[in-house]
């Protein structure tokens, strides 16, 4: 689906408007009569914080934001308000919005538009026609003086980047195998003019990228590599930023299969890889001047009679030798072989993203995701910092070298897990074995994909992560 989003050149008067306020008397710059007026404070006195008021001409809704707290906490609950009206909008059919900042800050009605636009997606694809199920509305205008033509294109850019990766995340199987999932990230990308280059299985072949082949043995369709580049003429830096996504389009868990009720959601085991193809996409559509490359390796994981086998030993793509002990841990296999890949390019920082542990999703659930870095510490800092902007959170997790001794073979280089403790961490410490760079692992095993509705963040897929490297990126640009 498609939102108009535009800056309004004049004072709404007859338009469906949204007020942001801060108190009572902001009401006097609002052209309310004295029976609107006490209705809105009365329904403010019983805690309401978004009071819609029904014209029969036209919709009115008063938002009193939260000014109070720390700028990110501010700011996420003028998103959540941005969700809150965007449900009563719909509710009653409006087609078009003008926000109105009232008194409210450039950011805080960024933020609030930004929860409003991201709450009104919906995936409808394989719905039958029914308009009721349709959110009505199409188009939102912003009155503040403070909010530039720029911002409101780049906050156009970050949600429409964050609709295409819930889009992909939410496709089943059926349709979005390997080879289509490149097919899509290539279709999204090349039109903001990032170069897009697939690699088929022979070339992948060619490459001795062991774990991606392993992983793909069960599977009658072939794997795909994709790396996508964004080199803008005046890049503010000398080696590029690397994001690494996970590309398991489905996860049956191989031989070492998983329980039904633990499959059901595992089309979004490439959240990972919609995400950094996402991301990359905004990045180069809003042309920040930064260079960055992402690779996304894809698979389904399924067991059919050539399938990978606890016991079998791997040649990776950098020659390490991995014994599996289960094919469940497979986003490792394919990750491991892309990060090897990523040497090549002498990066300044590589990131990873991908829903790789249970254990990461158990151990902080939903509301965060889990970090861990290598020799990039002041990045992980800066990092942390946009996940606290956008409210995508990052919770730090050690990587000492204990951990090492968990994933160490008898019989080769290193093994897939390391046993029932610390799982995301033991994950990350199986990864860095294939970096030689400053590096920072992301487990979005949690917050990738919800099975009830959260705000903005709404149900199924949520996107997660695109803002957050869209944020840091920018952050870089911001700070040359």
């Amino acid at each position: 689906m498609e939102m108009i989003l535009k800056k309004a050149l004049r004072k709404p008067t007859a338009a469906d408007t949204v007020y942001l306020i801060k108190a009572g008397t902001d009401l006097k710059n609002i052209k309310l009569s004295n029976e609107e007026i006490e209705f809105v404070k009365r329904e403010h006195r019983a805690k309401r914080k978004v009071i819609a008021i029904n014209r029969y001409k036209n919709m009115i809704y008063v938002v009193y934001g939260d000014f109070t707290g720390m700028r990110a906490s501010r700011l996420e609950s003028f998103r959540k308000q941005g969700h809150e009206a965007q449900v009563l909008l719909n509710k009653a059919r409006v087609e078009r919005v003008v926000v109105s900042a009232v008194n409210a800050t450039g950011e805080e009605t960024l933020a609030f538009a930004e929860g409003l636009l991201l709450g009104n997606y919906q995936f409808l694809k394989y719905k039958n026609k029914d308009d009721k199920k349709e959110n009505k509305l199409e188009q939102l205008d912003i009155y503040a003086a403070d909010v530039e033509e720029s911002d409101i294109e780049q906050l156009r850019i970050l949600v429409e980047a964050v609709y295409n990766a819930r889009d992909m995340v939410n496709e089943p199987v059926s349709f979005l195998t390997a080879k289509r999932f490149a097919e899509e990230i290539t279709k999204l990308c090349k039109v903001a003019g990032v170069k897009v280059d697939v690699f088929s299985k022979q070339k992948i072949e060619s490459l001795k990228m062991g774990g991606l082949l392993a992983v793909n043995k069960g599977s009658i369709d072939p794997p795909t590599f994709t790396v996508l580049e964004w080199k803008p003429p005046k890049k503010i830096n000398k080696r590029p930023y690397i994001f690494v996504g996970k590309g398991v389009v489905y996860d049956t868990g191989g031989l070492s299969l998983k329980p039904s009720n633990f499959m059901d959601t595992m089309k979004s085991d490439m959240a990972g890889g919609a995400a950094v193809a996402a991301a990359t996409y905004a990045i180069a559509k809003a042309r920040l001047p930064v260079w960055v490359i992402a690779l996304v390796p894809a698979t389904d994981n399924r067991p059919d009679g050539n399938a990978y086998t606890p016991g079998d030993v791997i040649h990776m793509h950098d020659g390490s030798t991995v014994e599996v002990l289960n094919t469940d841990a497979e986003g490792r296999m394919i990750l491991a072989d892309a990060l090897s890949y990523a040497k090549k390019y002498k990066p300044s920082l590589v990131i990873d993203m991908a829903t790789l542990t249970g254990a990461a999703a158990r151990a902080i659930g939903p509301q965060a995701m889990v970090g861990m870095s290598v020799k990039s510490q002041e990045d992980f800092e800066q990092l942390q910092r946009s996940g606290d902007k956008v409210h995508e959170r990052i919770v730090e997790f050690p990587m000492w070298d204990d951990y090492q001794e968990q994933i160490k073979s008898e019989i080769a280089d290193l093994k897939n897990i390391g046993g029932i403790e610390a799982g995301a961490i033991t994950a990350a410490k199986f990864l860095e074995h294939f970096t030689d760079y400053p590096y920072i692992h992301l487990d979005i095993a949690g917050p990738a994909f919800l099975n009830k509705n959260d705000s903005y963040r709404g149900i199924q897929a949520t996107g997660v992560g695109v803002r957050l490297l869209f944020e840091f990126v920018r952050s870089k640009a911001e700070k040359e």
